[in-house]
């Protein structure tokens, strides 16, 4: 519900880019560029294998993944995915 009050006060759709963001700033995330050094090669598993501690919201460019102490969760598995950027939650906003 409280990402549609921000999608609602933004005057834009929940699932927007933009919306999301705000979201995920608001309860204290960062979000950070994950580096192109293996680009075809570095999955959300590798990913969850190098953080095995956390709290992340994973963008692939067309989709998101939760990632929390090393697990992934998605609606289907997104293992193999290969991940551009993350937002890492840095304070606890009570999330």
């Amino acid at each position: 519900m409280d990402i549609c009050m921000v999608g609602y006060q933004m005057n834009d759709m929940p699932s927007s880019n933009s919306v999301w963001a705000a979201y995920l700033q608001s309860k204290g995330f960062q979000r950070s560029v994950i580096p192109d050094t293996c680009p075809e090669c570095y999955t959300v598993e590798e990913f969850c294998k190098e953080h095995p501690e956390g709290t992340y919201i994973l963008g692939t460019g067309t989709h998101v993944v939760a990632v929390e102490d090393g697990n992934y969760y998605d609606a289907w598995d997104s293992g193999q995915e290969i991940p551009v950027y993350c937002w890492e939650r840095k304070v606890n906003h009570g999330v």
